[in-house]
């Protein structure tokens, strides 16, 4: 008998989590990241599938600030409780949460190398829509790259010059809709991307890089750093100004970022790339990043009818 149900106390969100962390272990996140992360939701709900008492799946979908017009999900079923019928519930209620607000499309992701979860979407009507695919840097296996940056460029942290967030902010507004897979998303006010994508507990200014020309931010590099994963470094956003492009920014952005997190005793640097983001995923395999786990990006429809 499966049972689904929305999170009732700070408790079940760490159970939550947990069954989160169990099944995407190289994604894992502390409870106050995921806080930080639900802070900046327009709405969510967090739900729990028991069978016979027992929690073996979670749920998370959300509306999020930039893409309003739908319902991004994330499904999580551990391997012994699948074929059970946790994760058609929790479809189900997700659906029905849908529904409710209005929309009429989720978006789910699915790890490319799990085919039983890809199949599973695809039987209840969900196209793929793109696919990231993963890279990793092992750190101890190569020496820091040379900081390069164009002539009138200096590369600096976010940290020694803290009064040009809004410079950053700039090169985002510029670069974000660039980016293929984010193409649509809508643009945060400042004070509201500052919180939300600056400044979380995963956030830190001393690993934020800025290129800057004189006073103006041309581009800029972030990594995120898991207090769940204390030997993984993950690149957040690299983005630069279209006036400033192949002239060598980005490269000297991420020389900077992986000088800087070996330096600061890291072992792996994790990004994922979508495929067709040619120039990036070009330079990562210049840099040695060598193929990881990826994502598959479904879209499809909620149930038609509460109870389907």
């Amino acid at each position: 008998m499966i049972e689904v149900s929305p999170i009732a106390d700070e408790a079940e969100e760490q159970l939550s989590l947990g069954l989160y962390n169990a099944v995407w272990p190289h994604d894992e996140y502390t409870l106050a990241e995921v806080h930080s992360f639900k802070s900046g939701l327009v709405d969510h709900i967090d739900l729990l599938a028991r069978a016979d008492g027992e929690a073996g799946g979670s749920g998370l979908a959300l509306i999020g600030p930039n893409r309003p017009e739908l319902v991004f999900a994330v499904v999580t079923v551990l391997p012994e409780h699948r074929r059970r019928g946790a994760g058609n519930g929790l479809y189900e209620a997700i659906s029905n949460w849908t529904r409710e607000r209005g929309l009429d499309e989720i978006e789910v992701p699915v790890l490319d190398n799990d085919p039983e979860s890809l199949a599973f979407a695809e039987r209840r009507g969900f196209v793929e829509d793109r696919r990231e695919k993963g890279v990793v840097l092992h750190l101890a296996e190569i020496e820091p790259p040379p900081v390069d940056p164009p002539a009138s460029v200096e590369i600096v942290t976010w940290a020694e010059r803290p009064e040009l967030a809004r410079g950053i902010y700039e090169v985002a507004l510029e670069a974000s809709p660039d980016v293929p897979g984010y193409e649509n998303e809508r643009a945060e006010p400042f004070e509201d991307w500052l919180a939300h994508e600056m400044q979380g507990p995963s956030n830190e200014p001393e690993a934020t890089f800025l290129a800057v020309a004189g006073d103006e931010v041309v581009g800029y590099a972030q990594l995120t750093l898991k207090a769940a994963q204390p030997t993984r470094a993950h690149h957040h956003m690299t983005g630069v100004k279209r006036a400033w492009r192949g002239r060598g920014v980005a490269r000297a952005l991420k020389a900077a970022q992986i000088g800087w997190a070996k330096a600061n005793g890291y072992e792996e640097l994790h990004t994922r790339n979508d495929e067709r983001n040619a120039p990036i995923r070009q330079l990562n395999k210049e840099f040695g990043y060598r193929p990881a786990v990826g994502r598959i990006y479904l879209k499809g429809p909620p149930l038609s009818g509460r109870g389907s």
